[in-house]
């Protein structure tokens, strides 16, 4: 018998930064992502010998244990085992005995939330082996549980919701923990109009956004105005962002790009460098209407609008960068577990 599950990685478009605590528990926020056909992967064998054998492909680490209640987390696969210990104290109650091996389509720290996407699917895959009753939003919640409660790991609360849920999504976050996903029904013609406008540019750096999300979240808690304000205008634009796709509106996308990337810079420190504006400013005068980072900030992925024809402009503007522009097409469909 072999458990697979695959979870997809999100392109945010608004909001970003307003799903995190404190900010969220106490102004509430707003943020609209869109999945992709990139991918999370975890397969579970399960075995008979008494042993875990856990092995991320992309990191080219293997870890053996014998079978436990407990794995330890000080380790470089403390996703997986983390996962596992949840999973054992809260469904099972005994040790299990099993091979998980997992990969993700992006690297680690590119803005696309592949921790998290990694936690939803190796979540989803223990879910279809235990047949554990799960809905979509005790997946989502469990994710973003062990990630941030018992890892300690710091970060938002979209990435595990638009892993589990797939789709175009406008997200309403709110204190003790209350996450509303609101589906959007877009158009086909408008989404793909989208996908062939908003190009998704690899910088081929990364970055350790537990920083720049602990810095953001010190600068709520000592109230500091210039960053919370810079997060009630990008809650704003999640609202705009919303309104101009269900209407069709494509052409005001840039600019709403653009009027959240001015402000999300004010947020915290390491967001932006000298090699992200540069970016930016090039993609800009070669023919895209806005963009923005991905994710926390800091370097990864990032996304321009370009209107028109000009898509391939600001690719063959980039390419002096050394970055990769990457194909994708947007997904509806969030996670999904199989058995064989």
């Amino acid at each position: 018998m072999i458990i697979r599950s695959k979870a997809p990685l999100r392109i945010g478009l608004a909001g970003g930064g307003t799903d995190v605590s404190p900010y969220a528990d106490r102004f509430g926020g707003a943020i609209l992502n869109a999945t992709v056909n990139m991918y999370a992967y975890a397969t579970i064998v399960p075995r008979d010998d008494d042993k875990i054998i856990l092995k991320s492909i992309d990191k080219q680490v293997v870890e053996e244990y014998s079978s436990s209640e407990i794995l330890p987390i000080n380790n470089e696969l403390l996703l997986l085992s983390g996962i596992y210990n949840r999973i054992v104290k809260e469904f099972t109650g005994r040790k299990l005995s099993f091979e998980l091996i997992t990969r993700v389509d992006a690297p680690p720290g590119s803005g696309l939330g592949t921790s998290s996407t990694l936690v939803v699917a190796i979540v989803g895959a223990f879910a279809e082996w235990l047949k554990l009753p799960l809905g979509e939003y005790d997946m989502a919640h469990l994710a973003y549980s062990i990630e941030r409660e018992d890892l300690g790991m710091a970060g938002g609360r979209q990435d595990q919701y638009a892993a589990t849920f797939g789709g175009v999504n406008f997200m309403e976050f709110y204190a003790d923990d209350k996450v509303i996903v609101n589906p959007l029904r877009i158009r086909s013609k408008f989404l793909n109009e989208l996908a062939y406008n908003l190009v998704l540019y690899y910088t081929e750096t990364s970055r350790l956004s537990s920083k720049i999300i602990e810095n953001q979240s010190r600068n709520v808690s000592t109230g500091q105005t210039s960053s919370i304000e810079a997060m009630h205008n990008l809650k704003s634009q999640a609202r705009q962002m919303k309104e101009t796709l269900l209407m069709g509106d494509l052409d005001k996308i840039g600019d709403i790009l653009d009027f959240g990337w001015q402000h999300k810079k004010n947020m915290a420190l390491g967001i932006t460098n000298e090699l992200i504006d540069n970016i930016y400013t090039s993609a800009k005068k070669a023919g895209a209407s806005g963009g923005k980072i991905s994710g926390a900030g800091g370097g990864g992925f990032m996304i321009f609008y370009c209107p028109g024809n000009s898509r391939e402009a600001v690719i063959n503007a980039l390419k002096k960068f050394g970055g990769d522009a990457k194909r994708y097409e947007f997904t509806n469909v969030g996670l999904n577990s199989w058995t064989i």
